[in-house]
């Protein structure tokens, strides 16, 4: 076991006050803050948690080799990819070898499709690991939407955008309430996938939810390509209330 720990921290979906009371007091006291990051691009986890890094504390930028230019269904993009988190792990471990603690920022919560999950799944029998989750994308967006989404016996399915239009379109039709993320490009085969179900008059839009220019709008105006922050609300909440 190496002697430092890694703290994995969820920092919310957007709005920096809502980081838990937990995650600030460990980003305010880690000696190293590390973040994924594009190139010669601001980490949003970093931008969220700003407020909460001391002057002192050092920071480690995790540069992706790319973000939405290779397609997921593309192997070099698993291949790169895999590569990428061997190579953060390795980083991180070399901090925690020499006894330091490093906090590691994650936007929304960690185990939600979050980056950190690959880091954690190669370092957490290595060294002392703690997981502190964060309030979700679709927590924030559903909440800014005004759109209640579950009561009762509901189902809610989360939903990845990248997922074949039939499949996404059979989930749809299965489920009570659904959160479709990971949008942006998959825009067309998402609005397709909707119609498809029957479903689009009751989709919600929703856009950097809880972030500086937010969008809510209904599905059926939104066309074209997305951006990263961006998912799809339908909510349930169908039967006697």
């Amino acid at each position: 076991m190496m002697a430092g720990t890694l703290s994995i921290v969820g920092v919310g979906p957007g709005d920096p006050e809502l980081i838990t009371l937990r995650a600030a007091r460990l980003i305010g006291s880690a000696p190293v803050v590390a973040y994924f990051c594009r190139e010669k691009h601001p980490s949003q986890a970093r931008t969220i948690a700003q407020a909460h890094i001391g002057p002192a504390t050092r920071e480690m930028r995790l540069i992706y080799p790319f973000t939405t230019e290779v397609s997921v269904n593309d192997p070099a993009y698993h291949q790169n990819m895999s590569a990428f988190y061997d190579q953060s792990a390795e980083r991180l471990a070399e901090e925690l070898a020499t006894g330091n603690d490093v906090t590691l920022l994650c936007e929304g919560d960690p185990f939600l499709y979050g980056s950190a999950m690959y880091v954690f799944d190669r370092l957490q029998t290595r060294c002392q690991t703690q997981v502190v989750p964060g309030i979700m994308a679709m927590n924030g967006c559903w909440a800014q939407a005004l759109a209640p989404m579950t009561h009762g016996d509901d189902v809610l399915c989360v939903l990845p955008a990248t997922l074949p239009e039939a499949e996404l379109a059979g989930w749809l039709e299965r489920a009570d309430a659904a959160v479709i993320m990971k949008i942006g490009r998959n825009m067309p085969h998402v609005r397709q996938a909707i119609t498809r179900s029957g479903r689009m008059d009751e989709a919600v839009y929703v856009e950097r939810g809880t972030q500086g220019a937010q969008v809510i709008a209904p599905m059926a105006e939104q066309d074209g390509k997305a951006p990263y922050f961006s998912l799809v609300l339908l909510p349930g909440r169908k039967r006697v209330r």
